[in-house]
């Protein structure tokens, strides 16, 4: 059966459209000889700002917490924190699989760079992705990043709790997490790091397919959402995200079409989502960081938007980096992680308890 051009959209907007099976492997960089181990814990994050969101999201979220070799005996010692998103349909666990950590954690320190804390929050929803937005309907994943995690990783850590010894970093959909976060809490993180960014631009509408339309409003329960494909069930996570409708039980959201025809003002909502339209009206704040990095993959689809953002932050003399390498949308994601991201970080992020 042909996909309708409105779900083919959401499909490219995540990158995954031209993506092969073969084409998914994480290529994982050798291991370092001399990389002493960190440590590496399992925690839950009570979610204030998720607190009664409609979709019945877990409130408490898992997070790993990846603690630097010389955390347990330098006892005195504060560290610089990265924040690290995972993507569509994965959550933290699988998150951490992708990018090989501890392993090109440990391997990034091996090869010079500064001890710092790693934390990978999950946000994975009933939909498989809550795309770090505010939504009644989802809960407020940006405020849970931005302010409930960070809070609790300060308190329970010897972090030094200062935006400029604060990085965030995403892929994919955490790409576009760490995008939409960065513009709107420069007062949070001094450095941002954006890995192959899925949802940059405004979507449009396209011809209506009635069995997809079918299938998304015969959806109920959860069980129904994870027996759709990969791009209805983006559909519905993106409508929870970006057009909630808390007087429409079960789903609590408003489909992109509806009787057969596009539904022009749940398009403009989503577009009012999408990095690329709302970017100016940040740029106040994107000149508060220290430094921001971009790269994407040659064969990613993502390529052309990201590419935007750069033009667009260039246009505005915002300093920043952006690399186009050799590969697919994941297949260098843990190298890239060892030998760029951390690396980033340990160049960019203050050390000192008196950072400012």
């Amino acid at each position: 059966m042909m996909k309708s051009r409105l779900c083919r959209i959401v499909l490219i907007a995540f990158g995954l459209v031209l993506l092969a099976p073969a084409q998914v492997k994480t290529e994982i960089p050798p291991v370092v000889p001399s990389a002493k181990p960190v440590a590496v814990e399992h925690i839950k994050v009570h979610g204030t700002a998720l607190e009664g969101n409609l979709e019945g999201n877990s409130v408490d979220r898992e997070v790993m917490v990846f603690l630097p070799p010389s955390y347990a005996s330098a006892k005195s010692r504060r560290y610089p924190v990265v924040y690290a998103l995972h993507g569509y349909s994965i959550g933290a666990e699988q998150w951490s699989r992708e990018i090989h950590v501890p392993q090109t954690i440990e391997g990034a320190f091996a090869q010079g760079a500064q001890d710092m804390i790693v934390v990978l929050p999950d946000s994975k929803t009933v939909h498989n992705g809550s795309m770090y937005s505010s939504s009644v309907t989802t809960g407020d994943f940006e405020q849970f990043i931005a302010h409930d995690v960070v809070a609790y990783i300060d308190a329970h850590y010897r972090t030094i709790a200062n935006r400029t010894s604060r990085g965030l970093v995403g892929h994919s959909m955490g790409g576009y997490g760490a995008s939409r976060i960065g513009m709107k809490h420069p007062d949070v993180f001094g450095s941002l790091y954006i890995m192959s960014p899925c949802c940059l631009s405004a979507r449009g509408g396209g011809p209506v397919n009635p069995a997809n339309e079918k299938a998304l409003e015969a959806v109920k329960t959860p069980a129904d959402s994870a027996a759709l494909s990969f791009g209805l069930r983006a559909q519905l996570a993106s409508a929870a995200a970006w057009s909630p409708n808390p007087k429409k039980p079960p789903l609590y959201l408003d489909l992109p079409s509806e009787n057969g025809a596009v539904r022009q003002d749940v398009i403009a909502r989503w577009a009012a989502n999408a990095p690329l339209a709302f970017v100016d009206q940040y740029i106040g704040n994107l000149r508060q960081y220290r430094a921001i990095a971009m790269d994407v993959g040659d064969q990613d689809g993502l390529r052309i938007d990201a590419g935007k953002l750069h033009d667009i932050l260039d246009t505005y003399g915002i300093a920043n980096t952006f690399e186009i390498y050799s590969g697919t949308h994941t297949s260098a994601v843990a190298d890239r992680f060892q030998n760029h991201v951390i690396p980033f970080f340990s160049k960019n992020l203050c050390a000192a308890a008196n950072c400012k």
